[in-house]
């Protein structure tokens, strides 16, 4: 698997203004973004320092990626102790017997749209869909690991580029008995009937990962597309108000770029969208919340244009996924 060489000079985040920006060099990106910048409220030399400082770090974090992963899979794998190792294998009591029967109709001959549509819920918005995944103790055990972790001191990677808490599964080894056989034998039978386009031959890869919000750390979301073909966010808890998911159009949609639907989450179950598909969260205004998502990639897809920089992927070779291009040369 691939990254796509504008991983390293794309989709830049800066929170405070809500932008995404591409960073070339200080010349270009000034000529670019300058009078953005200071309709956004970075008005001051100041300012505009923290901001080139702020990307400065992410730059430098991208350009140390597969360095900085590797040391960190090294130190987990030689330091940490699992708190709930039967969490890290998928068993079908974690799942909610709702989702099962989905799936199994998913699976079973002469599945379609309208016989789903009778098992899941669709929301107000074209192609957003809800249902129950993981059982409530599930999602308990899967939280006391992830704040287990967070607390064992050794180094974790940032899920994204907007999200600064929260942890990666892969690296803590959720990958080949969790979400591998989670996103081909479960969420892509269920994805093959509603987005046959953005799935084309298959999910073949996947980014998952863990992302928390409270008070006094990351509130918030900004609006923004996912580096996926097809998402699933399912909320895990905690206790907290707020926090709600707003969806728009799709990206590069003609429509009016104003959120038209808002889901509330409810533990246990997800949200399922196309990456594509514009969306953000509301400020939680008590609490914390914790989120697990999967972006769910599709190589025959994205290897004729990557989603970032809307180019054929220029290859740059990683040792995990990556972005989950492939070698189409």
């Amino acid at each position: 698997f691939f990254i796509c060489a504008c991983y390293f000079s794309h989709n830049i985040s800066l929170k405070v203004y809500k932008l995404h920006v591409v960073f070339n060099n200080e010349k270009e990106f000034l000529e670019r973004y300058g009078a953005t910048l200071k309709q956004c409220g970075c008005d001051t030399a100041e300012k505009l320092d923290d901001v080139l400082a702020t990307i400065q770090v992410e730059v430098k974090r991208r350009a140390n990626r597969e360095t900085d992963r590797a040391n960190r899979c090294d130190a987990i794998a030689q330091k940490y102790i699992a708190l709930h190792r039967d969490a890290y294998a998928i068993k079908e009591s974690y799942l909610d017997p709702a989702f099962i029967r989905i799936v199994k109709y998913c699976k079973s001959p002469g599945s379609t749209v309208d016989g789903l549509m009778e098992l899941i819920t669709e929301e107000k918005a074209d192609g957003i869909y809800s249902f129950p995944v993981f059982t409530e103790d599930y999602c308990t055990m899967l939280l006391e690991e992830i704040n287990h972790f967070e607390c064992a001191g050794v180094p974790k990677g940032r899920p994204n580029t907007m999200n600064n808490k929260g942890v990666l599964l892969a690296e803590m080894g959720f990958d080949e008995s969790l979400m591998n056989p989670l996103r081909d034998q479960y969420l892509l039978p269920i994805a093959r009937l509603l987005y046959p386009e953005w799935v084309g031959r298959s999910l073949d890869s996947h980014r998952a990962f863990i992302v928390q919000y409270s008070m006094g750390s990351d509130t918030d979301l900004c609006y923004h597309y996912d580096n996926a073909e097809v998402t699933l966010n399912v909320c895990l808890g905690k206790m907290f108000t707020g926090g709600d998911l707003y969806f728009g159009p799709m990206k590069g949609a003609k429509a009016a770029p104003q959120p038209s639907h808002v889901y509330q989450h409810r533990i246990g179950r997800g949200v399922l969208h196309r990456g594509y598909h514009m969306h953000g969260a509301h400020p939680i205004t008590a609490g914390e919340r914790c989120n697990f998502i999967i972006w769910m990639r599709s190589s025959s897809v994205r290897n004729l244009a990557c989603p970032m920089c809307n180019h054929r992927p220029q290859l740059v070779p990683a040792s995990d996924t990556g972005d989950g291009f492939t070698d189409y040369k």
